[in-house]
């Protein structure tokens, strides 16, 4: 291991771990909100640009510590405003970060893991494989990366990152303590100070980490159901065999209880034709649904070769939008956003260095797929 890899990278820390930190080197805690304002409010990139702390103090945060800041390898802009980046991770895997204009709101899909270890049938990030959790520092970074796209570090300018939403690769809730240092500094008041209804956590059911939340923290939570019933969602959602859907919302419920506000639990549900697409579905939707305060995210499926599924007509959607608009159900149709760079929901796909060997059967599908097409051709 090499003397940077030894090195503590302060981007990672949350204010209580950076005013510990300080503690150790035997300095005062005031020290942690100096340095937490340059890392975050002024995108310090070295102790050097911290000129209001000693040059002592400088020299042996430069021996201890390090501010590592993510690699970008690639950076696409979308017709439509989509900002996404490709970002190398240690290890040589990477990640990718989606920033969605919508008006005067900039949200920014931030990744929480390599891959993702839930394999959702739907998903491109599912097929990929999982490596390893993000560290805080690598969350962060994916916010820093976005504020910078627009020019000189300002986290105070709305018109650059106003909503961050952990909808990117991964299943926020696998990775708990890094997700929720990254949430506390992204809300804090001495770093990127977003509000409480702008930092988002989506999750496809981990129980017992939902039940952990409660209490630790008061981010907006959201939920990939994606089906109505049990049988149909084991099968699109492998983790709801072991957290089922009233599980789920019990959990969900459990949750809104301990927040001092009135808030609803946002649904995620993609739309796949002929499969969670019909008026039956939607029926049971609604009954699903008036069991706890939510508003509901109709998510058309964004395809990708060899998935096996299909995206519903624009009437399929509209009938099905209208039985739960008909039932009182706050509903909304995402719109596809930066589909033209592959960044749209289910899209990300990153590099990633697969150790559940996940990847190596999903490849061999689509060789065999394409050796029958190529076939087909030939023959024709």
């Amino acid at each position: 291991m090499s003397a940077t890899e030894r090195k503590i990278n302060l981007l990672g820390l949350s204010p209580s771990k950076l005013e510990a930190f300080f503690e150790s080197l035997g300095e005062k805690r005031f020290r942690a909100t100096q340095v937490l304002k340059w890392l975050h409010q002024r995108g310090a990139s070295s102790f050097d640009e911290m000129t209001d702390i000693s040059k002592a103090l400088r020299q042996r945060l430069a021996e201890v510590a390090d501010i590592r800041e993510p690699e970008i390898v690639l950076e696409k802009f979308s017709a439509d405003g989509t900002r996404k980046w490709v970002i190398r991770m240690d290890g040589g895997s990477s990640i990718e970060a989606v920033l969605i204009p919508e008006g005067s709101r900039k949200t920014l899909c931030v990744s929480s893991q390599v891959g993702c270890a839930l394999d959702c049938s739907f998903c491109s990030t599912g097929k990929q494989g999982f490596n390893r959790n993000l560290t805080t520092a690598e969350i962060i970074g994916q916010l820093r990366v976005a504020i910078r796209s627009f020019g000189p570090f300002d986290p105070a300018d709305e018109r650059r990152v106003t909503n961050v939403v952990f909808m990117g690769m991964g299943e926020p809730l696998l990775n708990f303590d890094n997700v929720m240092d990254a949430t506390e500094l992204m809300m804090h008041d001495n770093a990127y100070g977003l509000s409480k209804r702008r930092v988002t956590v989506s999750t496809a059911g981990v129980v017992p980490a939902l039940d952990r939340m409660a209490g630790l923290t008061d981010v907006s939570l959201a939920v990939s159901l994606h089906a109505p019933n049990d049988a149909l969602r084991t099968e699109l959602v492998p983790v709801n065999a072991r957290y089922p859907i009233a599980e789920l919302i019990e959990s969900c419920n459990n949750y809104l209880k301990h927040l001092n506000d009135r808030r609803v639990i946002t649904v995620e549900y993609t739309l796949l034709a002929g499969v969670n697409d019909q008026p039956e579905h939607a029926r049971q939707l609604v009954k699903l649904l008036r069991k706890m305060p939510s508003k509901l995210n109709l998510i058309p499926f964004n395809p990708f070769p060899n998935s096996g599924y299909e995206r519903p007509s624009a009437e399929a959607i509209q009938a099905f939008k209208q039985i739960l608009i008909n039932a009182n159900i706050v509903t909304t149709v995402r719109k596809t956003r930066g589909d033209d760079v592959d960044a749209a929901c289910g899209q990300l796909v990153g590099q990633v260095d697969d150790r559940t060997r996940r990847s190596q059967k999903y490849q061999a599908v689509v060789q065999q797929d394409l050796s029958t097409l190529n076939l087909i051709h030939r023959e024709s």
